[in-house]
């Protein structure tokens, strides 16, 4: 059996308590101690907790795959920005060749800094650190960037190094999964988290399709539970920052790419949006440039990319013009959180005694 088939396999099996991951359940219980090892290591100050001198907010999933954690840590750190502060990012930069700490810039090449902080980056303007460890990250980024007030950390939950002053957990439709901790489940460590030995209460952002039925509530003893939906936008934005109505691309010869989680979700909400594509193409999250390269030969087609896949796609055709004609357009991703979640963000930042 292929890989992608035993995936394919595994998540129905982590979502539903099948048989397999019954079969995993006992090597899920060792992961579940060693985790919870780690985490009282922490809590009783054997292993260090760095702090810096700003307050600090992760933001993170504790179930794998795509949870919609990038646009969050987009629609926190603009909001931010909007309200006065003056955020920068830290992030691990998945998929990177490097583990040098670096600034990430416009046009730096993303085997340096990975494809999600490149679109953090891109989407905020704001300044952007990557490294193997967040903690380095951060105290250089408070370091070359003296006016930042406030730090978002992307993805780092589990990175109990650093420490966090709001924490905010992201789920989507999947929800916990099965309940389970990894491999027999979908979660990275235990849910509710009141046991972990922190004593910050989670802000909880559950996110669902706007178009799609809203998923049964998430069980949240002692968090503060919002949600949020999300939608593509009703446009596309080309190589050049020109804007087209989705409605316009029906008539075209489409092929959809995505590189991410869970590729079927950006086809299932360009379907939402009335785009029926001739070809879907889904990459590994994260995939290297060269997996775009053999969709830029075929100049009969428009390619329809996330927002993602546009840091790595874009470039490509521009190095290939003149000589390929292929339209691209990525399509973005709009999340909208209930009012009350900003607000309790900013109550929160104000009770830390910290204002923009």
């Amino acid at each position: 059996m292929s890989q992608s088939r035993w995936q394919a396999l595994w998540l129905v099996h982590s979502r539903k308590r099948g048989w397999l991951a019954r079969l995993l359940w006992p090597v899920s219980q060792v992961y579940a101690g060693l985790m919870a090892l780690r985490r009282t290591l922490y809590v009783l100050g054997i292993f260090k907790t760095h702090r810096i001198k700003v307050p600090v907010i992760v933001i993170g999933n504790v179930v794998v795959g795509g949870a919609g954690k990038t646009p969050t840590v987009i629609a926190v750190v603009n909001h931010l920005r909007d309200q006065g502060w003056r955020p920068g990012v830290v992030s691990r930069g998945h998929g990177r060749h490097s583990q040098e700490i670096v600034e990430v810039r416009p046009d730096m090449p993303l085997e340096e800094c990975g494809d999600e902080p490149a679109l953090i980056r891109q989407r905020t303007g704001v300044p952007v650190f990557v490294a193997a460890s967040r903690v380095a990250a951060a105290d250089t980024l408070v370091g070359a960037h003296p006016e930042v007030d406030v730090l978002v950390c992307d993805d780092g939950l589990q990175h109990w190094a650093l420490h966090r002053d709001l924490q905010i957990v992201v789920f989507d439709d999947r929800g916990t999964g099965n309940g389970w901790l990894l491999p027999a489940g979908l979660l990275r460590e235990a849910w509710p988290r009141g046991s972990s030995g922190s004593p910050l209460q989670d802000m909880v952002l559950h996110q669902h399709r706007e178009d799609a039925l809203a998923p049964p509530p998430i069980s949240a003893p002692g968090a503060s539970l919002f949600s949020a939906t999300r939608r593509l936008a009703a446009h596309a934005v080309g190589p050049t920052g020109d804007r087209i109505p989705l409605h316009e691309l029906r008539t075209h010869r489409l092929t959809a790419v995505a590189g991410i989680a869970r590729p079927s979700v950006f086809f299932d909400m360009l379907h939402a949006r009335g785009l029926r594509p001739e070809r879907k193409v889904g990459l590994p999250d994260h995939a290297d440039a060269a997996d775009y390269a053999a969709l830029i030969q075929d100049s009969e087609c428009t390619l329809l990319c996330t927002e993602k896949d546009a840091v790595k796609l874009f470039p490509l055709l521009a190095e290939a013009q003149p000589a390929s004609r292929v339209q691209a357009w990525a399509v973005p991703l709009e999340l909208t959180p209930e009012p009350a979640f900003f607000n309790t963000l900013d109550h929160r930042l104000h009770t830390l005694g910290r204002k923009p």
